[in-house]
């Protein structure tokens, strides 16, 4: 049987392909990491052990995690990597490790749609004092590079003139209303990043990450796309819980990730880039897409449009991180799909 992250091996090649002329301004450096445990952060200790053990870079990372053991369950190749160290704590009262630390990449949050539900203030104070702590660490440890994971919410609801969000557009989350907790966190956190960037010289990346897909996306969580592939692997009907309308869009891991790395290191202070798919699709075009590429059983969309509402979108416009820093898509959605299932054990002929 192939263990799981060795199905990594051609992504996790290209990923190094693609920023040759990033890595050797990393030989030696130390990290600390916040929510390297998620799905994205997941990704990058992929990518980091594997840049370690082929360009021999000697860098070692300090990665914070409220469940060290539980993360050793499900990835003991990045657990046990000698370039890997796990500090437990909670982002909001941490303990500061010891020592410098050259850059810091600070993704902890908690985006479930349950907390979101039940316990707004928690999300809301994760995202801003989590935040603050982390930037005042940054501060102590004398990084020179801090690379926030911030989101696509951040712009509100999409007005339908709006297309594709530039960085320049604002609509702003509903401030009165609880569900725009993460929102409004992750917005507040844009400000103290940008306060540290003036007040104390931190040197802050912003990535607003929108709608990804990918090997380590969970597939019993509240991302549809997760569930379509779910359904589809198991010969089930795929079910769109809503009327199918809503537009989002979707970027491959790897390619999230290289474009994180280049982010992290080229892009300027204080400065959101969007990152994710400008290929808008709707929920049920998807949900038929995953169908017709798994080989699943049909898809049953539960609701019917109504009249005279427009479709929601998520969609971000990426010409900035395509123009400055020559971004670009190298997975399709297509390809994607079948990455990701096959990740998790899809067979094409089964």
């Amino acid at each position: 049987m192939i263990e799981p992250h060795n199905k990594l091996e051609e992504d996790l090649g290209a990923i190094l392909d693609r920023g040759m002329s990033l890595w050797p301004s990393l030989k030696g450096a130390r990290f600390f990491i916040t929510g390297g445990t998620g799905f994205i952060g997941t990704w990058l200790l992929e990518s980091f052990v594997r840049l370690n053990e082929r360009l021999g870079l000697d860098m070692h990372a300090v990665v914070l995690t409220r469940n060290p053991d539980a993360f050793a369950n499900r990835a003991p190749h990045i657990a046990n990597h000698a370039g890997i160290t796990f500090l437990s704590g909670d982002v909001r009262n941490f303990t500061f490790p010891e020592g410098k630390f050259s850059i810091v990449i600070h993704g902890a949050t908690d985006a479930s749609a349950k907390l979101l539900g039940e316990d707004p203030i928690r999300m809301f104070d994760t995202i801003v004092e989590g935040t603050r702590r982390v930037l005042d660490f940054a501060v102590q440890s004398s990084a020179n590079k801090f690379l926030f994971l911030s989101s696509g919410a951040v712009y509100g609801e999409q007005p339908d003139h709006i297309q594709h969000w530039l960085e320049s557009d604002f609509n702003g989350p509903d401030c009165s209303n609880a569900g725009s907790a993460y929102a409004e966190g992750k917005r507040a956190a844009e400000l103290l990043c940008a306060l540290y960037a003036k007040q104390y010289g931190v040197g802050v990346k912003l990535a607003r990450c929108f709608a990804f897909v990918g090997p380590y996306l969970p597939l019993d969580s509240h991302f549809a796309i997760g569930n379509f592939i779910r359904d589809a692997m198991a010969k089930d009907t795929i079910q769109v819980n809503g009327d199918g309308t809503p537009y989002r869009s979707y970027l491959y891991a790897a390619d999230l990730i290289s474009w994180l790395w280049v982010v992290l290191m080229n892009g300027k202070t204080a400065t959101p880039y969007n990152i994710g798919s400008d290929e808008a699709i709707s929920i049920g075009e998807l949900a038929a897409l995953v169908d017709l590429t798994l080989g699943g059983c049909g898809i049953d969309i539960r609701e019917k449009p109504r009249a005279g509402i427009s479709p929601k979108r998520y969609v971000p416009s990426v010409k900035r991180a395509e123009n400055e820093l020559g971004l670009t898509q190298s997975v399709t959605l297509q390809q994607a799909l079948i990455k990701t299932a096959r990740w998790h054990g899809w067979k094409e002929y089964s």
